[in-house]
């Protein structure tokens, strides 16, 4: 699964993103973190219920509900109460949470979890906790939190609940994964993902090992206990910790299968959940893959559209050659890679540009923002925006720092479902279903995702449905042209979930809540504030 949500932004940082001290735009706030994936492109997806299990007998399975008692050794967990302190951000407090390391044996060691809040403003009757996740895996919560939601959620949201955010295990502040530093980071960004030849190809497999093996060396024991699955049982220990009978939660992109998990967990403790650009649970990776090279391929073509149409588009102005173009062009630097101006030295490659484009497609707010830099790369001879674009998505800032979003995103994914390919013969075999989903990006998104097959832990988890019987109402919500969870994703979870509604957006990029639509907004301001969902199945523009 890899839904991250990129941060792309028109401000004037090196990197397109950091601390805001203004209200942000709604349009971009939201890409504070989400999925794409455990390599530089990996990417997940999901398919419509129907085709996806006549396919795949293990999706048969339903994640089942645990036990409603709490298991005696897990009662001082419950139990906890959390001191709250200043984090330095001003309106907000910080908190520590324990948590089993491992569930299946709670006595063998506990796992810190960094909370966050911002109590609610008032007025009117509160209504307690609203948990946020942002996606990823690998997003920070917190910083989704501090950066946009306790200040950017409608105000009527923020003045009934204290909204609350934590890292989960392996994210961030609560116990990151570590695999590479920045230097070695800057190396493995900037490998060939599209290999010509023999020798290219057993340099991209060395390169995921030396990732892997950097991950394992990190912290071993924590690899095998970062799984979406333990995570929402966090979730669960934190709602007690905060008083809550049951959880209130809105979750993006990845952040969806998170919050699914916990319904199909804790189905008598569903709140009023929003699930929102949502993934399906049952999917095998690649099928998730290749849906999501599918989908990439749908934001790139109503971006080619859109491009032809403007007077500054460097593509052509044929929206049946913009993708031919870009290809050509990404052919000529990965022969002869363009200077960027980096103070680190790094030039374009065919890499790096392909993952500046990919970070443009989750908001069509950047389309203007990718016109500039393939023009400048193109026509100038200029790297630099282009390379702005990628380092957004990878989270690296102007003095060669990466947050852990990458390192994080590969732990979970690679512990959550088995590798879709387990060597460079398997992907090559796959190249031409992966190329007919995307002539532009296919080739590149097949070879991302045999980055798991060399991983130092084996998976715990499985395709599974989550039916959540016995479940509160919830939201799932599908836009019509998300490049990283494909709508028919959100119809598929739908489908799974007893008690789902189907909340459409039709129109561009990656989730639809606080992107303009009024329609979206209204419908799950409701739901939040007076428990309201639709009565049934609502399509909005």
């Amino acid at each position: 699964m890899h839904t991250r949500r990129t941060p792309v932004s028109t401000d004037p940082s090196p990197t397109g993103h950091g601390p805001r001290t203004r209200r942000p735009n709604p349009r971009r706030a939201r890409a504070v973190g989400t999925l794409l994936a455990a390599t530089a492109l990996l990417v997940s997806a999901c398919t419509s219920g129907t085709s996806t299990r006549a396919g795949n007998p293990a999706a048969e399975a339903a994640l089942a509900a645990l036990p409603r008692s709490t298991p005696a050794a897990l009662t001082p967990y419950y139990g906890q109460k959390l001191t709250w302190r200043s984090c330095g951000t001003p309106g907000f407090q910080c908190a520590t949470m324990k948590a089993p390391l491992d569930y299946a044996e709670p006595g063998a060691g506990d796992i810190r979890l960094a909370v966050a809040r911002k109590k609610a403003t008032g007025p009117g009757r509160q209504l307690g906790s609203l948990l946020v996740n942002p996606g990823g895996p690998g997003g920070s919560a917190i910083a989704y939190l501090q950066q946009y939601a306790g200040i950017g959620y409608p105000a009527g949201v923020r003045a009934r609940y204290d909204m609350v955010a934590v890292d989960p295990r392996g994210v961030a502040r609560s116990e990151p994964v570590e695999c590479l530093n920045g230097r070695q980071m800057d190396r493995y960004t900037q490998t060939d993902f599209t290999p010509d030849d023999e020798n290219e190809a057993r340099e991209l497999v060395a390169t995921y090992k030396r990732f892997a093996e950097g991950c394992g060396a990190d912290a071993p024991s924590l690899l095998r206990h970062v799984s979406t699955a333990e995570a929402a049982r966090d979730m669960d220990i934190l709602r007690a910790a905060l008083g809550d009978k049951k959880l209130t939660y809105v979750g993006a992109s990845y952040g969806t299968f998170l919050g699914a998990t916990y319904a199909g967990l804790f189905p008598d403790r569903v709140g009023r959940l929003v699930l929102d650009g949502a993934m399906d649970p049952s999917l095998p990776a690649r099928r998730m893959n290749l849906d999501q090279t599918a989908g990439f391929e749908t934001a790139f073509q109503a971006f080619a559209r859109d491009c032809v149409r403007q007077r500054d588009c460097p593509l052509g102005t044929k929206a049946s050659g913009v993708g031919k173009n870009l290809k050509a062009f990404f052919r000529k630097l990965d022969a002869r890679p363009i200077p960027t101006g980096d103070p680190d030295g790094r030039a374009l490659g065919e890499s790096l540009a392909t993952t500046g484009v990919i970070a443009a497609m989750y908001d069509e707010g950047a389309w203007a923002q990718l016109r500039d830099a393939l023009s400048a790369a193109m026509k100038e001879n200029d790297g630099a925006g282009l390379l702005a674009l990628s380092d957004s998505y990878y989270e690296r800032d102007a003095d060669g720092r990466y947050t852990n979003l990458m390192f994080a995103n590969a732990a979970v994914n690679c512990l959550d479902l088995p590798a879709a390919f387990a060597t460079p013969d398997d992907v090559r075999e796959a190249l031409p279903a992966f190329e007919k989903a995307s002539p532009v990006f296919g080739e590149g998104l097949a070879w991302a995702t045999l980055n798991c097959a060399y991983w130092p832990v084996a998976p715990t988890g499985e395709p599974r449905r989550i039916e959540a019987r016995g479940a509160a109402p919830i939201i799932v919500v599908g836009t019509t042209r998300d490049p990283a969870t494909p709508y028919r994703w959100a119809r598929a979870l739908t489908g799974q979930l007893s008690s789902a509604r189907l909340l459409t957006y039709d129109g561009d990029g990656h989730t639809a809540y606080g992107r303009g639509s009024r329609c979206i907004d209204n419908t799950i301001n409701a739901y939040l504030l007076r428990g309201t969902p639709p009565t049934r199945d609502k399509r909005c523009s």
